[in-house]
């Protein structure tokens, strides 16, 4: 049985989504449109045993939009090879580098106010 989304594993699928969008732009011009979008958070949520309502995952997708165009003006966060980096071998965000680490808590705090919207 899949589990619902802590807090933790929220801000941990926040992030993924923002350096995804991240990658995205880079490679594109654009954000991630929203069937690769859905198809991205699909499977990281099989592959962490988890699930969300739909509802859920649209908002995560308007914040993960808005986390990844305040980011992109950090400028060697721009290139599509360096954003890569970010992933180990497994395409795991490496908890272990400074630059995932700083998203994850620019997610943690957005995510602080998840409650307070509409």
């Amino acid at each position: 049985m899949k589990r619902k989304l802590n807090g933790q594993s929220r801000a941990q699928l926040l992030c993924h989504m923002v350096v995804s969008q991240l990658i995205a732009c880079a490679k594109t011009g654009q954000w991630l449109r929203t069937d690769h979008f859905v198809e991205s958070q699909r499977i990281w949520l099989a592959g962490n045993g988890a699930s969300m309502d739909w509802i859920e995952g649209a908002r995560l997708r308007r914040v993960s939009v808005d986390l990844a165009a305040s980011i992109w003006a950090v400028e060697p966060l721009r290139g599509a090879d360096d954003l890569a980096l970010l992933f180990d071998h497994g395409w795991q965000l490496d908890y272990r580098s400074p630059i995932v680490r700083g998203i994850y808590d620019i997610c943690v705090a957005r995510l602080a106010t998840w409650l307070y919207e509409e």
